[in-house]
């Protein structure tokens, strides 16, 4: 086995991040409906500034490693930077080549983020293909 299917496994048996925000200026929840993968996050965020993140979620290995190895570098991160993130930004955390069959599940942590900032502005989260390209 490679060592970025070793880290993907990892983040799937012992995840990163996950638990619950005391107060959180957002929650938001997401589900992947071709397969079934759910998560559901929650943030403090000052000054737009994410200075607090908590997340759950059922699924494949893929989708919940992509939320352990994004939740882990959300604290500190700015909206403005979070915006400006990409499918190939997830691809790069992953280290795994990513099938057309998978890539829901790669990047339902991207879509559940970057929709927690759309609903934290009070706007109305996106659909999947307006917010993940």
């Amino acid at each position: 086995m490679d060592i970025y299917a070793e880290t993907i496994l990892d983040h799937y048996r012992h995840p990163r991040g996950q638990g619950t925000v005391a107060s959180p200026t957002v929650e938001h929840t997401e589900k992947n409906i071709s397969c079934g993968d759910e998560l559901a996050l929650q943030l403090t965020i000052k000054d737009g500034t994410i200075i607090q993140s908590g997340w759950s979620g059922t699924g494949c290995a893929i989708s919940q490693a992509s939320m352990s190895l994004l939740s882990e570098d959300l604290t500190g991160k700015t909206t403005e930077e979070i915006d400006a993130m990409t499918q190939k930004d997830i691809y790069a955390l992953l280290g795994v080549p990513v099938g057309p069959r998978r890539f829901k599940c790669a990047l339902l942590s991207l879509h559940l983020l970057k929709n927690a900032l759309q609903k934290a502005k009070g706007d109305e989260p996106q659909g999947w293909l307006e917010t993940v390209e």
